[in-house]
């Protein structure tokens, strides 16, 4: 086995990377080559091992080109594509529940601050544009927001009273 490695490998992989286009697939189809081969248990009585060799290979060659363009030609499953974008049921409910806590609570604060958390938090307005728009220093909004969001984590995360 050693001498067949020896004496044909560069030539097999050579005709391999021909036959696959690329280096990388070739080799490792000989190397699958070689592990079948050495799992056989007894090759004395081959009349040619080279070409008992050679053959594998290209065998294992066709059968790779065949899996390749099944797996090109197969059409991507949009099901599992779209399974973490797709919110479950159980998730939809769960954020429901939290978005009516989250109003509750921001009804619960002054205007400004349920205001300005909003403009922020939910419509992703940079600090400074909320204090041009409300005429308040960006000092204050920020206050305002942190205030809103202390508020909010305090009402949506508290324990419930059984």
């Amino acid at each position: 086995m050693a001498a067949l490695y020896r004496e044909h490998h560069d030539a097999l992989v050579a005709l391999l990377q021909c036959r696959l286009s690329s280096r990388t697939d070739a080799q490792e189809i000989a190397q699958e080559v070689y592990v079948k081969l050495l799992t056989m248990n007894d090759l004395s009585h081959l009349e040619s091992p080279r070409a008992f060799l050679f053959r594998m290979a290209i065998n294992q060659s066709m059968d790779y080109l065949r899996k390749r363009v099944v797996r090109a030609n197969v059409p991507p499953d949009p099901a599992a594509e779209d399974m973490h974008a797709t919110p479950l049921p159980e998730q939809h409910l769960w954020a429901s529940q939290q978005w009516k806590k989250v109003q509750a609570a921001l009804r619960e604060l002054p205007a400004k601050s349920s205001q300005a958390f909003v403009m922020h938090v939910v419509e992703g307005r940079a600090f400074s544009v909320i204090a041009g728009d409300m005429k308040l220093s960006e000092r204050m909004i920020r206050y305002h927001v942190s205030h809103a969001m202390a508020h909010c984590r305090e009402r949506c995360f508290a324990p419930e009273a059984p």
